[in-house]
């Protein structure tokens, strides 16, 4: 048993906390909304006043936050992470999907003998509970290896290599994800646009590398319901990391353009707190512009 902290309790944090509760682990965690924390507790886990003190108590600290601007307001400051980390040799692991250079400024600041990693998560809710979740683990091995047995509960582990490749690997992951969901519609729409019913669509799709895409999300496309988990307002923000990267670091990304493109005319329909497979939507009706009650305020 270990005694995990987890900072950030919403949909992908609370999973994670409920799955090394059921795994045997101690945890003990933070969100600033009450509601939330009354969750985790509901489901054994113990609260925390602060962020400090959650980090104060724990062995391994897991931060799961919406944003690097959420990073910074849960690390940093007298009641942050850091703070309790003081002192400690507990390591921060952060899972939140950040630019790579966020953790210039999370390394410059930790406290002497705490150690940290860079290992944003990859999958749904359900993949969380039945750990299956996929961490990309990026940092010192040895502190790789010492968090193992949190790690390893939550799904396979991938060592990208030193601190910031764990980020740098998240960034990929999304922007091929991203890219073969946008993909799919567009090529939905080509099927609906050339007249091809949707049965005979899919049966061409069977035959091709986007197969399993379409057995996956045809349930959603043909119900037209995309319940939220991982929503269009949080995928367009990785988007905007990808393409921050990309720029960065002199890449062209012609096909990441494109489903940018997808992503804002979904966001400028009024999408964004519904799930990012929502993108779909545009292969079977023009978005919903005219609505003003769809409009996100994101």
């Amino acid at each position: 048993m270990t005694r995990v902290g987890v900072i950030g309790l919403g949909t992908m944090g609370h999973a994670m906390a409920v799955r090394l509760l059921r795994r045997g682990h101690h945890v003990t965690g933070w969100n600033r909304s009450a509601d939330a924390l009354g969750r985790f507790t509901a489901a054994g886990g113990t609260a925390a006043a602060t962020p400090r003190a959650v980090a104060r108590c724990s062995e391994v600290v897991l931060v799961a936050t919406s944003d690097e601007q959420a990073l910074r307001e849960v690390t940093e400051g007298d009641e942050g992470v850091l703070a309790g980390l003081a002192g400690t040799d507990a390591v921060l692991v952060q899972t939140s999907t950040v630019a790579p250079e966020a953790y210039r400024r999370l390394s410059a600041a930790l406290p002497p003998g705490a150690g940290l990693l860079d290992a944003p998560v990859m999958g749904s809710v359900d993949a969380v509970l039945a750990g299956r979740l996929t961490v990309f683990a990026g940092g010192p091995p040895e502190l790789v290896r010492r968090c193992l047995p949190v790690l390893d509960d939550l799904g396979p582990v991938c060592r990208t290599g030193p601190l910031g490749s764990g980020s740098a690997a998240k960034l990929v992951a999304n922007a091929a994800l991203f890219g073969v969901l946008a993909q799919l519609g567009e090529t939905l729409a080509l099927a609906d646009g050339l007249g091809l019913d949707r049965d005979t669509a899919f049966e061409v799709l069977a035959a091709t590398p986007l197969a399993a895409q379409a057995e996956r999300r045809r349930p959603s496309l043909e119900k037209d319901e995309y319940p939220t988990r991982f929503s269009l307002r949080l995928a367009a923000k990785d988007m905007g990391l990808i393409r921050e990267a990309a720029r960065r670091h002199g890449v062209e990304l012609r096909l990441g353009e494109a489903t940018s493109s997808w992503v804002e005319r979904a966001l400028a329909a009024g999408y964004g707190e519904e799930d990012y497979t929502v993108l779909l939507r545009g292969a079977s009706r023009a978005p919903r512009d005219a609505d003003p009650r769809r409009r996100d305020s994101a």
